[in-house]
C-alpha cells in the first residue's frame, strides 16, 4: 500500500550487503555529525570504511591560522575517524574555495578506482539542507563525489587512469546522500551514540570555537541520531542515520 497522498513514503532499512565504503566530504568533521554512527556499525561488523577529506579544514577556526590550523585539525580527523573504525585520505584542496571541477571528479574518480568501494557515501550538494543553507565546499564536493561514481567506470573519462596508472574502471553499486530532506533508508545506529560522539570529541579545536548546542558533541549527536529514529518511527530504533540512496 501506497502512503496517503501528501505523507512521505516509510523509510526502508538500509541492505547492508557489502564489504567496502568510502565517505567523500570537504572538511574535517563533516561525518562526525551522526553519520560516524553508521560507520562505526559496519566497521564492527568486518565493513572497511575509507574516509577521503577534499581538505584539511584549515579555514574552519577564525582564532587560527590556516597554517596553524591545517595540520591540527587533519590530525583531529584521524583520530575522531579511528574511534569509529575508519581511515582517512585527504586530496588538500584549499579549504572555503574548492570549486566543482573536472579534477576534483578525477581525484575522486582515482580513489574509487584504487579502493573499489561498493558504496560511496556523500554530504547532499542541494543549496538548502534541513537545517539552513548549504555551505560551498559542500554543495561542490557533494556534487563532484556523485558524478565520479560514474566517470570512475568510465574507461574514456579521465584515461590517464587507465593508461597511465593502471587504474581499472570501478563504478560503486550506490550512492549514499546524507543531509537530503528526502531520504529514502535508515541505519538503525541504536548501540553506536557513544563512538559517534566520541568521534565528534576528538575535533577538540574545532568544539572549543563554537557556541551554545553545536560546542557540546554529546547534545548535538544526540539529537541528530534521535531525529532520525523519529523518522523511522519504530520502536526498537532509538537511534538512526537517514540516507537517500540512488542506483550508480
Amino acid at each position: 500500500m501506497s502512503a496517503p497522498t501528501g505523507m512521505p513514503p516509510a523509510l526502508a532499512p538500509l541492505p547492508e550487503d557489502f564489504e567496502r565504503v568510502l565517505a567523500v566530504v570537504a572538511h574535517p568533521d563533516d561525518l562526525e555529525y551522526g553519520t560516524s554512527a553508521a560507520v562505526d556499525r559496519w566497521t564492527r561488523s568486518g565493513v572497511e570504511v575509507t574516509y577521503l577529506l577534499a581538505t584539511r579544514g584549515e579555514a574552519g577556526i577564525d582564532t587560527l591560522a590556516p597554517e596553524q590550523a591545517r595540520d591540527l585539525r587533519a590530525q583531529e580527523e584521524i583520530d575522531g575517524a579511528a574511534e569509529v573504525g575508519a581511515v582517512v585520505e585527504f586530496l588538500d584542496y584549499l579549504d572555503g574555495v574548492v570549486e566543482y571541477s573536472t579534477a576534483l571528479r578525477r581525484d575522486i574518480a582515482r580513489a574509487i578506482r584504487r579502493l573499489r568501494p561498493q558504496v560511496l557515501v556523500a554530504m547532499s550538494p542541494d543549496v538548502v539542507m534541513p537545517w539552513g543553507l548549504n555551505q560551498a565546499d559542500h554543495r561542490a564536493v557533494g556534487m563532484a563525489a556523485i558524478d565520479a561514481c560514474r566517470d570512475a567506470g568510465n574507461r574514456w573519462v579521465h584515461w590517464q587512469l587507465l593508461d597511465v596508472e593502471g587504474l581499472a574502471p570501478w563504478s560503486p553499486s550506490w550512492i549514499l546522500v546524507y543531509g537530503s530532506d528526502r531520504p529514502t533508508h535508515y541505519v538503525d545506529c541504536t548501540g553506536h551514540l557513544g563512538p559517534a560522539i566520541a568521534s565528534l570529541q576528538a575535533h577538540r579545536l574545532y568544539n572549543a570555537a563554537l557556541s551554545g548546542d553545536m560546542a557540546d558533541p554529546h547534545t548535538v549527536v544526540t539529537r541528530v541520531l534521535q531525529g532520525g529514529a523519529q523518522a523511522v518511527g519504530e520502536p526498537s530504533v532509538e537511534h538512526a542515520v537517514l540516507f537517500t540512496r540512488h542506483a550508480v
